[in-house]
Formats: structure tokens, C-alpha cells, sequence
């Protein structure tokens, strides 16, 4: 009798083990299917077949009176860029200077001078989500209007983008993280950090303290300490799924310098340009893969034409597929750039 009962408990749990190994064999089969209905609902999905870049000079900073007023209108062309989901914002230097690299540590730039500096660094400051800052931007007095994470009370003056990439906690989408520096085994991917309730672990081993866009498995395993997730680049929420995913911010040394260093590969199809002196603006315009719109400063394109060494043309209009008028009837002598906008 024993000896009966004793082989029905070593079957119930041969057939246990068999279960959870099937179990087990089973979920990376679902996730994985899953995995490819979702890349494939991402191709049927809307696509956004063009980009929009807007040009602008760094010397619009020059008008403001103070680091805060700098800080604040900074933050006026950031909102006015994330609302009309521009892809690129490029500043140019009026004057034909050296472009500086927006590469390596931000050590700042004062109150005055290298303003095409600054601006680019707030316009980067305010497009990176707010939990990977203190991440990639050192503290510093040129961003301490910018940072409403500082003292108490707040010295922030800005208004937070809130774009899609912004992710918040309950979100289930794409989000942006920091690759954590934990120790992985070789393939067996790495951690990021998305300001969720669990780490993310994804499927590519990357060096710690990159910046990387994942998207979520839709099966996440409820007893795992971490979430799953897939790297991907981070143009497919923009390329693919219709997404607006935030701009990048480039330096060009002077005017030219905005079309000759174009990252596309046969540059902008069509460019125009704004001044009072131009057209009328039209509602139907020619269709097109990388659009162009730059804006003049104070002075309007003319003064960055004059200090151009590499145009030899008279006037700014012939730059430009269409030159456009975008207040024709204007109460003021000047539009103010972040106006213009």
C-alpha cells in the first residue's frame, strides 16, 4: 500500500515539474509572438513620412535683459517647437563665429556671450524628460532658472513640455531610460532605469549611463522583480508610429552652415524662409521629405547674410524655396522671433 501511494506522489510530481517546464518553454514563445505582432501593427500603423526643422539665431537671446528673461524665452521657443512637433531645431551665429560643440560636459556660458551656446543647451535641457536630467546635465547658474527641482521654494521659470516621450509611471508604451551600471552576464542584456516601479531589463548589453528608448513587452511576468523590454532606435516612435518624439538641437557656425550641414542625406527639399519682406504666406504647400523654416533675428536674415563668408548673394530671398511674410498686416515695426514662431 505504501509502496503504491509512494509512486502516485513521485507521478503527481514528475507531472509538475513537466507543467512548469512546459510553462516555462511557453511564455518566451507568447512574448515573442507578441513581439512580432507588435513590430508588425507598428509597420501598419500611420507612419509620419516627413521631418520639420526651424532654424534660428542665438542673438534673439541677446534682446533679454536677464538670465531669467534668457532662461524664459528660451523656454518659449522650446514650447513653441514641441506644439508644432518640429523634429530639429538648429541655432545659428548671426556673426559667422566657430560653432561650439554641444558635445562632452556643459560647463556654462554667463549672462553674456556664446548665446548660441546657451540657448541650444536650455532648448536640450527642456526636451530631455525630467527624471533623466540630473543624469546628463550637470548643475550650473546658467540652468539654475531652468531646474524647478532645486532650493525650495522652486526657481524653476519654465514650463515642462509635456511631449509623449515624457513618460509618466502608468504609461505602457515606449519610454526613455539610463542604462544602469549593474552587473549583467554577457548576453543576458542590461538594466535600465524608466522611472518605474521596476527596473527594465532589455535584450542588448550597453554601456552604462547611455540614453535609450524601450519599449515594453506587453506580457510582463507579474512575479518578476524587473519589467521587459526591447531597445530600439529612437526615431520609431516618431517613424512608425505616429508619435511625436521630442527634437534634436544642432549648432551651425553661420547661415550657410544650416543647409551645407544638413543630417539628411540630399539635405532639406524645401526651405523657406520668414521676413517682412516676403510673400504672403500660402495654406497649400509643394509636398516634401525634410522641411526647412528659418527664422532672422532682431536685425531679420539680412544681418546673417552680410556676415556670411560662404554666400555671395544679394539678398536672402533666393536662399529659399518660398520667403514668406507670416504677419503681413504687423501693428509693430518688429516681430520678435519667439513671436514669429
Amino acid at each position: 500500500m505504501f509502496s503504491h501511494l509512494e509512486k502516485e506522489e513521485k507521478k503527481k510530481w514528475k507531472d509538475m515539474q513537466l507543467m512548469k517546464k512546459l510553462e516555462r518553454q511557453r511564455v518566451p514563445e507568447e512574448q515573442a509572438k507578441l513581439q512580432e505582432e507588435e513590430e508588425a501593427a507598428l509597420q501598419r500603423e500611420d507612419r509620419v513620412p516627413y521631418t520639420l526643422s526651424v532654424s534660428l539665431p542665438g542673438s534673439i537671446l541677446d534682446n533679454a535683459q536677464s538670465p531669467e528673461i534668457r532662461t524664459y524665452l528660451a523656454g518659449q521657443i522650446a514650447r513653441a517647437c514641441a506644439i508644432f512637433c518640429v523634429d530639429e531645431i538648429v541655432v545659428f551665429d548671426e556673426e559667422g563665429q566657430d560653432a561650439k560643440s554641444l558635445e562632452g560636459k556643459f560647463m556654462g556660458v554667463g549672462k553674456k556671450g556664446q548665446e548660441c551656446v546657451q540657448l541650444a543647451c536650455i532648448l536640450q535641457y527642456l526636451e530631455c524628460p525630467q527624471y533623466l536630467r540630473k543624469a546628463f546635465f550637470p548643475k550650473h547658474q546658467d540652468l539654475q532658472f531652468a531646474d524647478s527641482s532645486g532650493p525650495s521654494p522652486p526657481t524653476g521659470l519654465l514650463n515642462a513640455l509635456d511631449s509623449p516621450h515624457h513618460m509618466r509611471q502608468d504609461d505602457e508604451s515606449e519610454f526613455e531610460g539610463i542604462v544602469l551600471d549593474r552587473p549583467t552576464r554577457p548576453g543576458h542584456g542590461s538594466f535600465v532605469n524608466c522611472r518605474m516601479k521596476k527596473e527594465v531589463k532589455i535584450d542588448k548589453n550597453l554601456e552604462p549611463g547611455l540614453g535609450v528608448t524601450v519599449r515594453m513587452h506587453k506580457q510582463q511576468l507579474p512575479e518578476s522583480k524587473t519589467y521587459r523590454g526591447k531597445v530600439m532606435s529612437s526615431q520609431d516612435p516618431r517613424t512608425k508610429a505616429g508619435l511625436y518624439w521630442g527634437y534634436t538641437v544642432r549648432l551651425a557656425s553661420c547661415l550657410s552652415a544650416v543647409f551645407a550641414e544638413a543630417h539628411f542625406q540630399d539635405g532639406y527639399d524645401l526651405t523657406i524662409g520668414t521676413s517682412k519682406q516676403g510673400s504672403g504666406a500660402s495654406a497649400q504647400l509643394p509636398s516634401f521629405r525634410h522641411a526647412l523654416v528659418v527664422f532672422g533675428g532682431l536685425q531679420g536674415l539680412e544681418s546673417g547674410l552680410d556676415a556670411d563668408p560662404n554666400l555671395e548673394v544679394a539678398e536672402p530671398n533666393v536662399l529659399f524655396d518660398l520667403y514668406v511674410n507670416t504677419c503681413p498686416y504687423q501693428g509693430s515695426r518688429t516681430i520678435r522671433t519667439e513671436v514669429g514662431q
